[in-house]
């Protein structure tokens, strides 16, 4: 399926176990850090997420994106089984933690609501 010209799709890579939840539906907020680059992510856009080094890719439509002082904060507002449903709260915090420094997490988190196209 091919976006329509008036809507914006950003290109975003997933690891495979983050990737394969999405492509089943079952992930429904993405967690990312508040890059410049992503500033511009708007309701009504797709994001393609790729599975680096591979063909693998699935299409979502943006929902809502919000932002956080931290990741804590975060999983505690949009709910940690959105985010992974095969973790628990504190799993999911040291990994996204491990995946972000603290120098990283201070630009401020995003949660990307979406749904599977």
């Amino acid at each position: 399926m091919s976006a329509t010209p008036d809507i914006r799709v950003h290109e975003l890579n997933l690891y495979q176990q983050y990737f394969d939840l999405v492509a089943a539906g079952r992930k429904t907020t993405e967690v990312r850090v508040k890059y410049p680059r992503l500033e511009n992510l708007a309701v009504g856009d797709h994001i393609r997420f790729s599975v680096k080094g591979t063909t693998e890719s699935c299409l979502v439509r943006i929902l809502a994106v919000a932002e956080y002082p931290s990741f804590e904060a975060l999983l505690d507002c949009e709910g940690a089984a959105h985010v992974n449903p095969t973790s628990t709260r504190e799993q999911q915090l040291a990994n996204i933690r491990a995946i972000y420094g603290p120098e990283k997490e201070a630009l401020g988190a995003l949660a990307i609501r979406m749904e599977l196209i």
